[in-house]
Parts: structure tokens; sequence; C-alpha cells
């Protein structure tokens, strides 16, 4: 084992003559060697799983310097912190201080998860010349849509839970000795972490109760609701033609970033500059969740030793990959473009692209005799496009919302848990529609995006409509697979808001992000439909009016067509069997 040399604190100046702090760790040797960068918020001293998802001291060992850096104004590092806005800048200037230091061979990789993917990405957006790949882990492609919001709804309890446990109190800690008037915010903060689940009940979130003194940005997303200037300037799909950089992109099937994953592989495949930073994209998914990043056990489901982190090697993946683009070393036969976890079988498995090759994207549509309302009704779920059929209908109301049930989370577990879960607590409810298939005579493999088009109506000028997929064992047990929402005033545009008249049949196509599952034999497809998935995503209060400005709301009622006319249909990608 070679001997090590860890420097602490160690001042990186920033154009504008900020001064960032960083660690680093690197083997004592007079030779230049490449630099690893990760830049967090989340205080560099805290143990690996604050700091990123890669062991700095194993990374040393294998011949690079570590540096581990504290974002501007947060912990060791000068300045003042403003969510996204000052990475671009910042981190371009640490990779380039990095490059010229006399440790340095040049070459700079960074590395890290969910914000700390956010900083890689938002500094490959500036072009660094000294940035040579990344590994952005269980992060976003848009801070709009993926990250604060979904579908255009907000995605309440992420951006409470994750402003209130981990953000607003380092702030709020850090300026307590020079501002006493923000003691009082502090305390505030912490107590009402224990009650975390009570505050999602807030409204009007414009006049949210805590948050202006350690996290003003929180109030900043709330007024850009839609995709506006605001949101562009930071958006990393809008940047994959100028970053030329190849990136293994790690994300998990439960993961509340999954379809930011995806599409930061798929479009730097598709519009990134040619050669590596093309085909040095690679992708690698499993079945894992944001709180609790990489383990087998996901809610209430275990996958398996083989989706453990001791299994999977996450830092030997990231190692092997940044040896291929910083060292020149040949890549590693096993590490195929796309590795996917295939949940039902639990098994991992190699592609070549994604989506895959050959697949069958099939409609599933809705079916009924007008009563689909909960796990008792009649609805269901085939390939056979319908006929005359009678709609559904259930009263939506904001004031009793349907409970969220897992999936997509982060970031305070012991209040709300993320990952796969039974679902028939929700299914129960008459405000929840339910549509499931025949149990199937054969396994069924679904793999890919996954989206629904319903054709639906409201009494209200603006609601939400959700979806959810759902596999249902022959013993009843119904486990989450991924979801989706819509907000009504952003259906047709996620920049320019259109109400709905009351009444009139509108098309939603509601995108549901991605899965990959086999339906085993006996088992049921089951498609759930509603207005609200509560507290994960905010109530639509049904007023058409200005969002988070007021606490009124009222019900609704909600109408889904499946006929001739308005045939909604879930849209599944479904793989041969011959694969």
């Amino acid at each position: 084992m070679a001997r090590l040399i860890v420097e602490k604190n160690i001042e990186v100046p920033m154009r504008d003559g900020c001064v960032l702090r960083a660690d680093l760790f690197r083997p004592d040797t007079p030779e230049k060697l490449p630099v690893l960068l990760n830049r967090t918020p989340y205080n560099k001293a805290m143990p690996m799983v604050f700091t990123g998802t890669l062991d700095a001291i194993r990374a040393a060992e294998a011949g690079y310097n570590v540096l581990v850096q504290d974002c501007r104004g947060r912990f060791a590092s000068d300045g003042v912190w403003d969510c996204f806005t000052v990475e671009p800048r910042d981190g371009y200037d640490t990779i380039e201080w990095a490059a010229r230091q006399p440790w340095s061979n040049g070459n700079v990789g960074t590395y890290g998860a969910s914000y700390m993917g956010a900083t890689q990405w938002l500094a490959a957006t500036q072009a660094p010349p000294s940035l040579k790949a990344m590994v952005p882990s269980i992060t976003a492609s848009d801070y709009h849509d993926g990250w604060t919001y979904q579908g255009g709804a907000f995605s309440l309890f992420f951006n409470v839970s994750w402003t209130m446990a981990a953000l607003a109190p380092a702030r709020l800690l850090r300026e307590r000795a020079d501002n006493p008037s923000v003691v009082g915010e502090l305390g505030a903060v912490m107590s009402s972490i224990d009650s975390m689940r009570e505050k999602m009940n807030f409204a009007p979130l414009k006049e949210f109760p805590m948050f202006r003194a350690g996290a003003p940005y929180f109030f900043d997303w709330l007024a850009h609701p839609g995709y506006d200037q605001y949101w562009r300037s930071l958006c990393i799909e809008e940047s994959h033609a100028k970053i030329n950089v190849p990136a293994l992109n790690i994300g998990g099937w439960y993961d509340i970033f999954q379809g930011g994953t995806l599409r930061n592989f798929s479009g730097m495949r598709a519009h990134g500059p040619s050669g590596a930073a093309r085909t040095g994209n690679r992708l690698l998914v499993g079945p894992w969740s944001h709180a609790v990043p990489f383990a087998n056990l996901v809610g209430a489901v275990d996958f398996g030793l083989r989706s453990s982190p001791i299994s999977v090697d996450i830092d030997g993946a990231q190692l092997r990959f940044f040896d291929q683009y910083l060292k020149g070393k040949p890549a590693a036969d096993s590490d195929a473009p796309v590795r996917i976890f295939v949940m039902g079988i639990n098994e991992w498995r190699d592609e070549k692209e994604w989506p895959l090759a050959g697949t069958d994207f099939r409609r599933y549509y809705l079916h009924s005799r007008g009563r689909a309302n909960s796990m008792y009704g009649d609805g269901a779920l085939s390939t056979e496009s319908p006929g005359h059929e009678p709609s559904d209908a259930f009263l939506y109301n904001p004031l009793d919302p349907v409970p969220t049930v897992g999936g997509g989370l982060c970031c305070y577990p012991a209040a709300l848990q993320g990952g796969a879960f039974d679902q028939q607590s929700a299914e129960h409810r008459a405000d929840v529609l339910v549509y499931s298939s025949e149990p199937l005579a054969e396994d069924l493999e679904v793999t890919g995006p996954i989206a629904l088009t319903l054709y639906a109506s409201s009494s209200a000028l603006d609601t939400d409509f959700t979806a959810k997929l759902v596999d249902v064992s022959p013993c009843g047990t119904a486990i989450n697979l991924t979801d989706g929402i819509l907000r009504a005033r952003w259906r047709q545009s996620r920049s320019t808001p259109a109400m709905l008249v009351p009444s009139r049949v509108e098309e939603f196509k509601i995108d549901m992000w991605s899965t990959s599952n086999v339906f085993k034999q006996g088992h049921r497809i089951r498609l759930e439909v509603s207005s609200s998935n509560f507290p994960r995503f905010d109530r639509n209060p049904n007023t058409g009016h200005d969002l988070f400005a007021d606490a009124e709301m009222r019900p609704a009622l909600q109408t889904v067509m499946h006929d001739r006319s308005f045939a909604s249909h879930l849209t599944l990608p479904v793989i041969p069997a011959r694969r």
C-alpha cells in the first residue's frame, strides 16, 4: 500500500477573489498524476456518504490526486452560496486550478452524487479544457423539470426536506455568530425536522414560515413555476452539444432523478460533440433509491445481493472509467455502454443503447364499465382497442389527497421513505382509478420509457393527473415501479400556462419516466390514475389562481374517457422474449 499525504483546507482562489477550501488525498510520489475532483455542499469533512460515491482513499491508492472541495459559502469555503447559480463558474475555476498544480498532470475528472452530480454538469457547460471525464451519479439533467418540479407539479417533499434537513441548517449555523437574527430561524428549522410531514400541509407555499434567512432560493423556485430564463440558463439538456466530455451516468430506477440520468446519457449520445463525448458516455442503472443509494433493500423490497454495493463495486466501475480517459488504459471488456438491473428476475444485463434496440412500444388500453374506482372496481387493461365504453369519474379533494406510498423520494426517510412498497393502501380509495390486466400467461419484460396518454376532463380550471405503474403478484401484493404527474396548466407548454375549459375533454400526456421489470407469469400489469400524490408533490388547489399565492382549495370532478373516440392508453416498452 502506497503512503498517502492528506492536506486539509487548501485555498483555491476564484476569479472574483473568493477563496474556496479543499482537502487533498494524494500518493506520496513525485510523479504527476490525474486529479479527481468532488465539489460538495454537504461538508467535505463528513463521511463519504456526504461527500460523494467514491472512496477517496481507495482512489488515491489507485494513483489519483483526490480533491474534495466545499462549495462557495459552505462550511470551510468563503462567500455566499446560491443554489445552482454559482456552480458553473466556480467549477470551471477549480478544475483549471487543479490542472495547474505541481502534483497534477493536467487531466481532471469529476465525481459525486446528487447535488455533487449537478456541480459536475454545471461546470461542464463552461467547457473547462482540463476536464477529461466525469461520473455524475443519481442527478438531474434539468433543474426545473426533474429536480424542483416534475410535470409542472412542485416536488414538495424533496424541496422542503432537502432544504430543511441538509441545506438551511448548515448555512444558518455558519452565519449565526455574525448575525444573531438567524438564531430564531435556526431553532425553527431544527425543531421542525421532527414534524416535517406536518409542515407539508402548510399553505400558501409563498408564505412558508422558514428558509427566508437560510435558503432564500427556495422562494425563487416558487416564483418560477414555468420553464423560463431562470431555469433555461441552468438546463444541462440545452448544453449537451457543447459538453465535450465522456460521462459515466449512474442512476436508480427508484431514484428521484432517474429521468435526468437517462436523459443525460441519451442526450449526450445524440447531441454531444463527436468522439469520446458521444461514444464514451455510459449508463449504469440499478434498482436503487436516492436516500440510501446503491443498497439492495429499496423500500420494502430486497433486490438481492447482486444489487448490493459490494457486488456492484461502484468504486471499481468509476476507477476503470477514469483509468481509460485520464490514464489512457484500454476499456475493460465487461464495461458495456449500458448496464441495467432487470427487476423481477433481479439480474444485470449489458446493452448497447437506450432505449433498447427492438423495443415493441405496445399500447395497453384502459377499459371499464364505468366503475374503475379502487382495486375493487372493474377497471381493466389490455391491448384490445376500446369500443363504446362509459367513462370513469372520481372526486379529487385537495384537502384529502392520495397519500404518497414510496416511489422517488428524498431526503428524510424518517418522515417518508422512498422505494418499492405495496400500494394496496392507496388502491382502497375511491379517488384512485385502478386498471389491471388479466394474469399473464408468460413472463413479460418491460424495459424503457413509459407514458400514459389520458383523455380526461375536469370541473376545474386547473388540476393534476397522476399515473403509476404497478406489478401485482398472484397474492395481491402491488409493488410500484414508476410514476408520473402532469399539472393541467402546463399540458401544452411548460413555459406558457393554459387553463382548462371545465368539462371539455383534453389530451394529457404523462411522462412516467422509465423502468426495467419482468412481470412474471401469473402477475398482473396495473395502472393507477388519480389527481394527487401527496406530499411527494404539492396539491393542486383546483382554483386556477396563481400558484402558491393563496390557501384556497376546491374539489374537482375528474372524468377519464376510454372509448373509441378517446382511447386512453398506457404505452409500455415490451422487450421481445427472443432476447
